[in-house]
C-alpha cells in the first residue's frame, strides 16, 4: 500500500476546495492548482483554505502521492496525457452539461467517464471515488472511523492494490468504503444514477450496488462486499 502524506488536487472549484480543507483536516500537506493566473489562485486558497499551497498543475504532480482530478470532466483533455505518469490519481470528476457542454462533445457514449480518463492518462493508474456525493456532503458528512453516522463512499477500480491505498485514504478523510473490483463499476456513480447525489451509510450504497442493473455496464459488475 503506498504511503501518502502529499496530496494535490488539480481544480480549485467547490469540489476541490472541500477536498482540500478535508485533506488538511487530516494531515496531509496539500497542493491545489486552478485555471488563471497562480497569483489570483493564491489569493483564493490563502482565503479558503489557508495551509494549502497554490501551484501549476506540473508542481502540484511533481510534488504529490496521489492526484485528485477536480476540474470540468470537459478540460481533463486539455492537459498532456504524460502529465500523470506514474501516479496514483482520484477521478472526482463528473459530467455537468452546465459547465462541460453537450455530453457527446464530451464523452463516448459506450464507457464509463473514469474508463476514458483513464483511456487518456495511459500511463497513470486512476481510481473513482469523491464523485457521488455533492460538494456540501463531502464538507459536512466527514466523520472519524466507528461514528454510527459515517457515510460511505464508492471506489472502484481496476488496479486492486491501488483501490486499497485510495479507500484508506478516503476513511482518514472521514468515510468508509464500498469496493468496486472495476473502473467500469464507476459508472454507477455518474449523473443519472440513483446513487449519485446519495450521502447514506455502507448498508445502504451497498443496496444501491445491488439494486444496479449489471446489464448497464456493458460488462461484470463484481462489487466487493
Amino acid at each position: 500500500m503506498t504511503d501518502i502524506k502529499r496530496v494535490g488536487i488539480l481544480g480549485a472549484g467547490k469540489v476541490g476546495i472541500v477536498l482540500a480543507e478535508l485533506a488538511l483536516k487530516a494531515g496531509y500537506e496539500v497542493r491545489i492548482s486552478g485555471s488563471g493566473e497562480i497569483a489570483k489562485i493564491a489569493m483564493t486558497i490563502d482565503t479558503l483554505v489557508p495551509g494549502a499551497i497554490a501551484a501549476t498543475n506540473e508542481v502540484v504532480v511533481q510534488n504529490s502521492d496521489i492526484v485528485l482530478l477536480a476540474m470540468p470532466l470537459s478540460r481533463f483533455k486539455n492537459n498532456l496525457a504524460t502529465l500523470l505518469d506514474g501516479k496514483l490519481v482520484i477521478d472526482a470528476m463528473n459530467y455537468w452539461w452546465e459547465t462541460d457542454g453537450i455530453r457527446e462533445e464530451v464523452l463516448d457514449s459506450t464507457t464509463s467517464s473514469s474508463e476514458q480518463v483513464q483511456a487518456y492518462f495511459k500511463g497513470a493508474t486512476v481510481v473513482k471515488t469523491f464523485n457521488h456525493m455533492g460538494y456540501h456532503n463531502l464538507q459536512e458528512d466527514a466523520r472519524p472511523a466507528g461514528d454510527a453516522k459515517r457515510k460511505a463512499l464508492l471506489v472502484a477500480g481496476d488496479d486492486s492494490a491501488a483501490v486499497a491505498t485510495v479507500a484508506n485514504f478516503v476513511d482518514t478523510m472521514g468515510f468508509d468504503t464500498l469496493i468496486a473490483s472495476n473502473l467500469a463499476a464507476g459508472i454507477m456513480a455518474e449523473p443519472g444514477a440513483d446513487m449519485f447525489g446519495a450521502s447514506v451509510g455502507k448498508a445502504v450504497l451497498q443496496q444501491l450496488v445491488d439494486d444496479f442493473p449489471e446489464s448497464t455496464l456493458g460488462k461484470q459488475i463484481s462489487a466487493q462486499k
